[in-house]
C-alpha cells in the first residue's frame, strides 16, 4: 500500500576495469576506524580524513549519504569500485554483479551485509579484519537510518 514511499533503486552502468584505472583501497586499521566514525557523523574525523590525504574516504562518506556530487567524484577519480560498493549496498544488482565479476570480494560482502544479507556478515566475521566488520556495521547503521527516513511520512526527503 505504501510502496510509493520507497525510493526507486538507482540503475548504474559500470564499465570493465580495463578502461578505468582503479586506485588502491588498502588502508591501515586506524584509517578504517576513523572512516567508520566519520560515517557515523563525527565531523572531526571527516575533516581529518580530508586534510590528511584521504579525500576518497571523505567523498565516499558523502556518497553514502546520497550526495550525487560525491558519487561523481568517486567515479571520475579512480574509485569506481568504492562507488560500486555503495550502490550495491543500496540494492543495486548490477553493482553487486560488477564487484563479483572483478573479484572485489570484501567490497561485495560489505555491500551485501549492508543490504541485509546475513551470509555476508558471517563471511566478513570469518574472513575480514575487525576494522572492516566495524566499518560495515557503521555503513549499515547510516543506510538503515536513511531508509527509515525515506519510509517515514513525517521525515519525507530528509536523509539524516
Amino acid at each position: 500500500m505504501f510502496n510509493w514511499l520507497k525510493r526507486k533503486k538507482r540503475e548504474i552502468k559500470l564499465e570493465s576495469t580495463e578502461s578505468t584505472t582503479l586506485k588502491n583501497l588498502d588502508y591501515p586499521a586506524k584509517i578504517i576506524l576513523a572512516w567508520s566514525k566519520a560515517i557515523e557523523g563525527d565531523d572531526q574525523f571527516l575533516i581529518w580524513l580530508k586534510d590528511n590525504g584521504y579525500e576518497e574516504l571523505f567523498m565516499a562518506t558523502y556518497a553514502i549519504l546520497l550526495k550525487e556530487e560525491a558519487r561523481g567524484w568517486l567515479q571520475s577519480n579512480g574509485y569506481a569500485h568504492l562507488l560500486a560498493m555503495i550502490n550495491a549496498a543500496e540494492g543495486n544488482e548490477s553493482a553487486k554483479k560488477w564487484l563479483q565479476t572483478y573479484n572485489f570480494e570484501i567490497l561485495f560482502n560489505i555491500a551485501c551485509a549492508v543490504d541485509d544479507e546475513n551470509e555476508s556478515f558471517l563471511w566478513l566475521r570469518k574472513n575480514a579484519p575487525a576494522d572492516i566488520f566495524i566499518l560495515t556495521k557503521s555503513i549499515k547503521k547510516v543506510k538503515d537510518e536513511i531508509e527509515a527516513n525515506h519510509n517515514d511520512i513525517h521525515s519525507f526527503r530528509k536523509d539524516i
